[in-house]
């Protein structure tokens, strides 16, 4: 069991070195505890080797889930993710939006096997696709012009832009294993979505293609999903710094009840929710800038947003 002091450490800390593992702040690194040894010695998929580890003790009910809520929390980001890969075929909209569903759910997969496992492989299989969905959605959004043909577009160039960098990072980060340039990597690639969003939403040549009621729609579902993300994010950085009193609470309550307890599980299940709203949103207007905005609405099935086709023609 790490000592207080580790347990209670900020989760990110900047002052860090980007490249250099060895000078992580406490909390980046593994917290290696577990509440059964003997499972722990058992463990199906050996020694962890991933350079994070969360507030969840490992291996505490069996030998071949190193972390049973964190893991399992994924099954909500998958299923939303399908969800929307679902009303993406069905609605007939443009591959590319099945193609950012598929590499949510990618997402969510890599992590159910990281938090399984915490093996660095299957870190990889959780860290780097966050890295290449989040670029993929910020390269659609600079890909303004009418239509969705490849010829009179910018896509390809955005395409090549997009596959340099993240071969890349995927060379750089699997040189440095150092988790808070990932981190701050992923942030960037956000507060760049973020203000481009911002910045169609105003743009006096886009915005007015588009009723004033459509970009207040879009403002209200992407603020939505970006303030869902961060309060996910805050959860997830409050269950590193107060890890040590948390675990002291969960053994209180007891299981299951101390499931509820488990910050970086809310982390998956609020920011699954986060993306979702903000993938609605930048759907919703790329679509509109790009087609006839009359073409879709915005529709709620089970309180859960989604993108609806007036006209059932399929765009290419």
């Amino acid at each position: 069991m790490a000592s207080d002091s580790t347990l209670d450490a900020p989760a990110l800390s900047f002052f860090y070195s980007l490249f250099d593992p060895g000078k992580l702040p406490p909390a980046a690194m593994a917290f290696n505890h577990s509440a059964n040894p003997f499972l722990a010695g058992q463990a199906f998929w050996g020694p962890v080797t991933a350079t994070l580890d969360w507030c969840e003790a490992n291996y505490q009910f069996s030998r071949y889930i190193a972390e049973a809520a964190n893991t399992f929390s994924n099954i909500f980001t998958v299923a939303l993710a399908v969800y929307g890969a679902a009303q993406s075929v069905s609605e007939k909209l443009p591959p590319r939006y099945l193609a950012g569903y598929a590499g949510f759910a990618l997402v969510g997969i890599g992590s159910f096997i990281f938090h399984a496992t915490l093996l660095f492989e299957a870190q990889l299989m959780d860290e780097l696709p966050m890295i290449y969905v989040a670029s993929y959605c910020c390269a659609i959004l600079f890909d303004t012009s009418r239509g969705f043909s490849l010829k009179d577009s910018n896509a390809k160039e955005l395409g090549i832009i997009f596959a340099v960098f993240n071969v890349l990072f995927t060379w750089s980060y699997y040189v440095s294993r150092n988790p808070l340039y990932h981190q701050f990597v992923f942030a960037g690639l956000l507060f760049v979505t973020t203000f481009r969003t911002i910045y169609l939403l105003r743009n006096g040549d886009i915005s007015k293609r588009l009723p004033q009621t459509l970009r207040s729609s879009v403002a209200r579902l992407f603020s939505y999903g970006a303030g869902t993300f961060a309060f996910g994010f805050l959860v997830w950085n409050l269950d590193n710094i107060f890890c040590s009193y948390i675990t002291r609470w969960k053994n209180a309550v007891g299981w299951p009840a101390a499931f509820l307890l488990e910050g970086h599980s809310w982390w998956h299940i609020l920011t699954a929710l986060g993306t979702y709203l903000m993938l609605i949103g930048n759907t919703y207007l790329t679509l509109c800038i790009k087609d006839d905005y009359s073409n879709y609405t915005v529709a709620r099935t089970a309180g859960f947003p989604r993108i609806k086709r007036l006209n059932k023609t399929k765009t290419q």
